[in-house]
């Protein structure tokens, strides 16, 4: 499929689908977005100490990098899994402004190290903050108590329903530990009753920029 870069309401850059009319973050801003759904609401609750992170949907690494650069700020060491089965280009990476725009420009080559580095091996970026990518399909998942928060940052619900699915969520939620902690742009009832029936307990919060609403969903 057709892929662009286009840039989103805040000055921040991401890929646009054009077949699915569908983009990798919200074009009302994608830094804003990835700051307020995984940040703000995701990571934040882990502060001072260990935290095991799983991202659905590594994409352009916009996540990641926010990730990397916040965790100190929290006194925070993260191991971070992202999975991808359909990773960016290289020339893709190079149209990315995120560097730029969180002014992280003494980070540009560990940005770019988060991208070239191999899949399925674990690499230690910082004393802190550890990356492994898994390039793989979603459907194959099958962590089990392994994870404190989920980045649940798959394409959105009118283009791919099958990867919001009970056998989905059923996935996330043997993937995370007991109070495990699953985020995500979504708010679709749809989506609150599959991660329901599976067993989270679910709440609704304020959305970012551009969306009225997002979900936060909790493992007992």
């Amino acid at each position: 499929m057709e892929r662009e870069i286009i840039q989103t309401l805040d000055g921040s850059t991401t890929i646009q689908i054009k077949e699915w009319d569908e983009c990798y973050h919200s074009k009302h801003g994608a830094i804003q977005e990835a700051k307020h759904v995984f940040i703000k609401n995701g990571l934040s609750l882990f502060e001072n100490r260990e935290v095991s992170i799983l991202e659905i949907g590594f994409g352009t690494g916009l996540n990641a990098f926010i990730t990397f650069l916040e965790g100190p700020k929290m006194n925070q060491s993260i191991e971070y899994v992202g999975v991808e089965a359909y990773p960016i280009s290289s020339e893709e990476l190079m149209s990315m402004n995120y560097v730029e725009e969180l002014k992280a420009t003494g980070q540009k080559g560990l940005f770019e190290k988060m991208h070239q580095c191999s899949w399925d091996e674990k690499m230690q970026l910082s004393e802190e903050f550890s990356l492994m990518k898994r390039k793989q399909l979603f459907e194959e998942i099958d962590d089990c108590d392994q994870y404190d928060l989920i980045y649940f940052d798959a394409f959105g619900y009118r283009v791919q329903p099958e990867l919001w699915s009970t056998a989905i969520f059923k996935k996330m939620y043997d993937a995370l530990k007991t109070n495990g902690v699953l985020v995500t742009y979504a708010a679709r009832g749809v989506v609150k009753r599959s991660m329901i029936e599976v067993g989270f307990t679910v709440e609704k919060l304020e959305g970012p920029p551009g969306k009225r609403e997002m979900f936060r969903a909790r493992k007992p």
